[in-house]
């Protein structure tokens, strides 16, 4: 499990200091970033010749409302790894623990020049895994 906090900025909320809805995916997604990069990777994840990693299904649920000037504490998992595709799992807490907002995304793996499903590179499959919940 990889743990991400951020603070929500002004610019993040709605008129009412709200975080707004789309928003829960930036702050998300920064902790899917800090996941791949604990991979230590030798070829570049972002950018790279050979394939992508576009994401074909993404959900939210929204608990209890993020403000502005709250600390979000995030926790990305690995719930479901397959021949070519991931799914994360994300839960989002304030800064008195409390459960906000549970997020999830669906990651698959694409050949860059024939935009074709491929399958998950070894060494990538190895750390998802690693932080895979224990079903």
């Amino acid at each position: 499990m990889i743990k991400l906090q951020k603070k929500i900025n002004f610019f993040d909320c709605d008129p009412a200091g709200i975080l707004f809805y789309g928003k829960i995916f930036f702050v998300c997604h920064a902790a899917y970033e800090e996941l791949v990069s604990s991979f230590e990777l030798e070829k570049d994840y972002w950018q790279n010749d050979e394939f992508v990693v576009p994401i074909i299904n993404s959900s939210a649920d929204y608990l209890i409302p993020l403000k502005n000037g709250d600390t979000v504490l995030v926790e990305v998992t690995v719930s479901d790894l397959r021949t070519s595709s991931f799914e994360l799992s994300y839960k989002c807490f304030n800064q008195r623990k409390e459960l906000c907002a549970k997020v999830k995304t669906v990651h698959v793996f694409v050949d860059k020049k024939s935009w074709k499903k491929k399958e998950l590179l070894p060494g990538i499959t190895a750390k998802l895994q690693t932080h895979k919940i224990k079903d």
